[in-house]
């Protein structure tokens, strides 16, 4: 039937006008993602391989903006201080998946609970960071002003924080597991939907709640793992407004992170064209990042579909 139906007169002329119609309700998106995201990224395409300062016209150089990359210590330094905030992705996501499992019983005032963990999701990043530098100050800081009568027993001092090169990136790191309860909404979903019957046939299987957590748990929350993992590189690959706000990139450059320095080439040196490369850059080692967990994700994401069949 649906043969025939194609093959009626005015069927050709019926598919283009309905192509027609739905092309113009999508033009306003079309229209936007076009000149706003994929003219923008072609463009940065092409002021990468350019000498460019915004005042001059650009000059084609090819390759050389890529070549400066690898002889900018900055770049390297910049580079190194991301790939540390991206290896505590892990303990984020650990202490995420920690709160989910502690706000995820049937008791009474746990929506305010949640609620009150999952606050810091929703306040902007500056007003984080402008608390957490007052959090963080040597002198009259909260945190300090707890761990001073702890420490001098021992005859320690606490640390100078944001004033420390050593600190500094541990600092920022407070931040972002102060804010891990953003991941537990997801975390509750993923939690929502392992069957209750498997915890009983563990209990009946004389399984432990560390034996029930490690063989039941685990394996059912992979795929949100895997999602919250890929989403959680790619946002330590981008941090920017902590160290913009808290420390500027000090000290000694120990904040001077990835898309910091980036932003410092492009416009407060207005070398659009090397800013242009180091981003192309980091979206190559962003997509390389992304496509090797896709292929590791077969060995160790289990899908209840696939455990069906």
């Amino acid at each position: 039937a649906a043969r025939r139906f194609l093959r009626l007169p005015g069927s050709a002329a019926r598919r283009r006008r309905e192509l027609a119609a739905g092309l113009a309700f999508a033009s306003p998106w079309l229209v936007g993602f076009t000149v706003f995201t994929l003219w923008p990224v072609l463009q940065s395409l092409i002021l990468s391989l350019c000498e460019y300062d915004v005042t001059h016209p650009a000059r084609y150089i090819g390759l050389a903006n890529y070549a400066e990359a690898s002889r900018d210590p900055l770049f390297w330094k910049s580079l190194g201080n991301t790939v540390f905030m991206a290896l505590w992705v892990p303990v984020t996501l650990a202490a995420g998946l920690a709160i989910a499992l502690l706000l995820d019983t049937e008791v009474r005032g746990m929506a305010v609970w949640r609620t009150l963990f999952y606050l810091p999701a929703v306040i902007p990043t500056v007003a984080v960071a402008v608390l957490w530098v007052w959090i963080l100050n040597p002198s009259t800081g909260l945190l300090n002003r707890c761990l001073t009568p702890l420490l001098a027993p021992l005859g320690l001092t606490p640390p100078e924080w944001l004033q420390d090169e050593h600190w500094a990136k541990p600092a920022i790191v407070l931040t972002l597991l102060w804010a891990a309860g953003g991941s537990m909404v997801i975390w509750l979903a993923g939690l929502a939907g392992i069957p209750r019957t498997l915890y009983e046939a563990a209990v009946v299987d004389g399984a432990g709640p560390w034996q029930r957590f490690r063989r039941v748990t685990l394996p059912m929350l992979t795929p949100y793992i895997f999602f919250n993992l890929i989403m959680g590189i790619i946002a330590a690959f981008q941090i920017f407004n902590q160290a913009l706000i808290m420390t500027e990139g000090g000290p000694n450059h120990a904040t001077r992170f990835y898309v910091l320095r980036l932003f410092d080439v492009a416009f407060r040196y207005l070398q659009m064209g090397y800013a242009s490369a180091m981003a192309w850059i980091l979206f190559v080692m962003v997509l390389g990042l992304t496509l090797i967990n896709f292929v590791l994700a077969p060995r160790w994401v289990h899908y209840e579909g696939e455990a069906r069949r």
